[in-house]
């Protein structure tokens, strides 16, 4: 008989509950089950399935690679049963639609948030979620089901057979600092400026660090000695409006925030780019709200394409 079917939703929990206390009698006071019950619940499950699920220690309970390949099913079920309850809670209160985006680097700060304000126009009661951060935790989450949509770096090392995978633009980036800074007065603007400030930089990786990467070999030019790397979006703008460090940025969201007058392009041409595709699930349902996202994603994308191309 499959094993498979002696489970219960229940079940996924204990299994969880074990893995995160390691202690029998912790998950079981957690749980609010016996000790000796949830003993024999576990000695059944890896009789039944025929393999130890965790070694047993005096420390505790340690999985074993048997134990943490079910742990991390176990998790990607928990996942959507929380998933499905947050869903049912929207439509009872008249929502329409949910859709979480994962987003890394230039995404976050100008491609997302348009698309996300274009779906809300025409979905006025979707729900979305946006998460920040780098894009292989992010493609972790959206393989354990806790993200619909991921924008981040093309990347071949991110296919995986249960993953789409599209490319949606190539950016170049610029150079920029805060509104009166030192270097919009110097002209002509020589690399040897630029090595007289600190960087703030991207880590590698990111499509804006590939980037700035490619146009430093092209200019024959090396990062500078010194050099804060970070990938949040606030930090850098907090570092630049209260210092003189130069960052980088991609075109996209350097002429955003030039328009905002939040920061300044510095007027030195540089030749790198960097690509941001857009990832999601192939077994994820494909509701209205994901569908429309992909496609404002998509329209965004296109858009600023044809504006540069003019």
């Amino acid at each position: 008989m499959d094993w498979t079917h002696r489970l219960r939703l229940r079940h996924v929990k204990m299994l969880l509950s074990l893995a995160q206390t390691h202690n029998i009698s912790h998950s079981a006071a957690k749980l609010h089950t016996t000790q000796p019950g949830l003993s024999k619940w576990l000695k059944d499950l890896e009789e039944d399935i025929g393999l130890p699920l965790f070694e047993r220690h005096a420390r505790g309970l340690i999985p074993t690679p048997y134990g943490e390949m079910l742990i991390a099913h176990a998790r990607q079920i928990d996942i959507q049963l929380d998933r499905a309850s947050s869903d049912m809670d929207m439509l009872r209160e008249g929502g329409s639609g949910r859709v979480i985006i994962g987003a890394s680097g230039v995404a976050a700060s100008d491609t997302v948030p348009l698309a996300i304000m274009r779906l809300l126009t025409r979905m006025p009661k979707a729900r979305v979620n946006l998460v920040e951060g780098t894009t292989d935790r992010l493609i972790s989450q959206l393989q354990q089901g806790a993200l619909d949509i991921v924008l981040g770096r093309a990347d071949t090392d991110l296919a995986s057979p249960t993953l789409e995978a599209e490319n949606l633009f190539f950016d170049g980036i610029h150079f920029v600092v805060r509104p009166g800074h030192p270097l919009l007065q110097v002209d002509p603007l020589r690399w040897s400026d630029l090595h007289a400030y600190r960087w703030l930089v991207w880590p590698k990786g990111t499509p804006v660090r590939n980037a700035l990467d490619v146009a430093l070999v092209a200019a024959g030019q090396n990062l500078a000695q010194d050099t804060i790397e970070t990938n949040s979006v606030t930090a850098n703008l907090m570092f630049l409006n209260n210092s003189d460090m130069i960052g980088v940025a991609s075109v996209r969201a350097s002429l955003r925030l030039a328009q905002m007058n939040v920061l300044r392009i510095l007027p030195m041409r540089l030749s790198g780019s960097g690509a941001v595709a857009m990832y999601w699930s192939k077994e994820a349902f494909m509701s209205h709200a994901l569908r429309l996202a992909l496609n404002c994603l998509r329209e965004v994308a296109h858009e600023y394409d044809a504006e540069s191309a003019m």
